[in-house]
């Protein structure tokens, strides 16, 4: 009997920024586990950093999911959710978002978070999410690191640069766990959590043990 799979979708066509999303995912591997398999949306933009590129995305998400009949699950790897809702309507399958799974993981560590974002303009489109999530009384603060998703998924300083954004959100917001706002930065967990010494959410992570679990409890 074949293992299931979960397809891990990154809806922008950085493809460094899957490589970076296979790597955070490895520890999740298991030989009789669930296969996890990461792709790239080749159409999607190459970073989705505004409303415009998020909603440009959804119906090709659907297209891509509505056509896979073999995955037992699927996660959509950018922090804004996009195509979530219409993407759970083209499949009787489980469709995961990051960012709902990385909040609620986040909760589940401490009273408070904070959320790193990689650009000012992005944090609008997160509250509004947060809000229609009644969520906005956990929320410490979210702050940004002012880069793109290309620079957070290869720049040299993007760690030094999410230390000091993620010790003003621990220190000054009073987050007491912080959610990590773009799939690009998921390289960076482990460094930022040392640096920080609070818990440091990556939602792809959040999101595949959510869909293991979903999967293996499926199958038993």
């Amino acid at each position: 009997m074949s293992r299931p799979r979960i397809l891990v979708i990154n809806p922008n066509s950085n493809v460094t920024v899957t490589k970076g999303i296979e790597e955070a995912l490895r520890p999740l591997g298991f030989a009789d586990g669930p296969e996890i398999v990461c792709t790239t949306l080749a159409e999607g933009p190459y970073g989705i950093e505004s409303q415009a590129d998020a909603d440009s995305v959804a119906m090709p998400l659907r297209r891509l999911i509505e056509s896979d009949n073999s995955a037992s699950a699927f996660i959509i790897a950018c922090y804004s959710d996009p195509g979530l809702h219409v993407c759970r309507e083209g499949t009787d399958r489980p469709v995961f978002g990051i960012a709902e799974c990385g909040v609620l993981t986040a909760m589940t560590r401490a009273e408070t978070f904070g959320v790193i974002a990689i650009a000012q303009r992005s944090i609008r489109r997160h509250i509004r999410y947060l809000r229609q999530m009644g969520l906005m009384d956990r929320l410490a603060g979210e702050r940004p690191l002012n880069m793109s998703v290309a620079e957070t998924a290869s720049g040299e300083g993007t760690l030094a640069k999410m230390i000091e954004v993620g010790r003003a959100l621990k220190e000054e917001d009073g987050a007491g766990a912080i959610v990590m706002g773009c799939a690009g930065m998921a390289r960076l967990r482990r460094g930022l959590e040392d640096a920080l010494g609070i818990p440091v959410i990556d939602p792809t992570q959040a999101a595949t043990a959510m869909a293991l679990g979903t999967v293996q409890l499926s199958r038993n």
